[in-house]
């Protein structure tokens, strides 16, 4: 029987990648997506897209509801601008979305105990630490012991929290994308809701810098 694994899929470089990183070690995927009132909600494409390539089922949780409270992030409210300089701490504070990865996780954690799953899986790399706290190592290492104690069940004790890339680079994820034949093209940086990538905010320069840096052909189309 082969091992099962839920997995966290944005549709961004790093969870599509994550995804087919973990399909490469002999999981059967389930794949969680959500949507929480995000304006980049095309991102959600990206996922159905890479659940279809890998033959996973696909869940969107809705979690719209939670915009009303989520104003405060330019990834959410539409009046505010999201950045257009580089990723950077003190650039990338008003996209921050208080513990969106503690409430994914909360979520997609359960799901992973009802499918009788051996890792719930997120894609966060050491590039996002000086940002976004839920992306941090000593998160990761609290958040899997929370969810663990929460779980006090015989038939779950093996379940763990994964995040193979916690101490990778963007430009180490490319890397290994493109060994497992990754579909770049069909994922979803960009934090602006457009059509394109705008090419010009945090998530869009991090994006091209990375696939300069690991000498691999960005196949992305940019606005600019």
């Amino acid at each position: 029987m082969k091992k099962k694994a839920v997995v966290i899929l944005s549709g961004g470089l790093d969870s599509s990648t994550l995804s087919y990183h973990l399909a490469s070690e002999g999981y059967d995927l389930i794949c969680v997506s959500f949507d929480y009132g995000q304006k980049h909600i095309k991102e959600l494409q990206s996922a159905a897209f890479i659940a279809k390539e890998l033959n996973a089922p696909h869940h969107i949780i809705n979690l719209s509801f939670m915009h009303q409270f989520l104003q405060q992030s330019s990834l959410v409210n539409p009046d505010l601008a999201n950045p257009k300089q580089e990723y950077a701490r003190e650039n990338m504070l008003v996209t921050v979305v208080p513990n969106r990865n503690t409430m994914m996780l909360s979520l997609a954690w359960t799901i992973a105990c009802a499918q009788n799953a051996e890792i719930l899986a997120f894609g966060p790399h050491k590039g996002d630490n000086y940002v976004y706290a839920d992306c941090r190592p000593d998160y990761f290492l609290a958040m899997n012991l929370s969810l663990r104690l929460g779980t006090i069940d015989s038939r779950h004790e093996d379940l763990n929290l994964s995040a193979p890339f916690l101490n990778w680079s963007k430009t180490d994820i490319i890397r290994r994308g493109a060994e497992l034949k990754v579909p770049f093209a069909k994922t979803w940086s960009c934090y602006d809701g457009l059509e394109e990538h705008c090419g010009v905010c945090g998530t869009c320069r991090q994006r091209k810098e990375a696939f300069i840096a690991a000498n691999i052909t960005d196949p992305t189309n940019y606005r600019e």
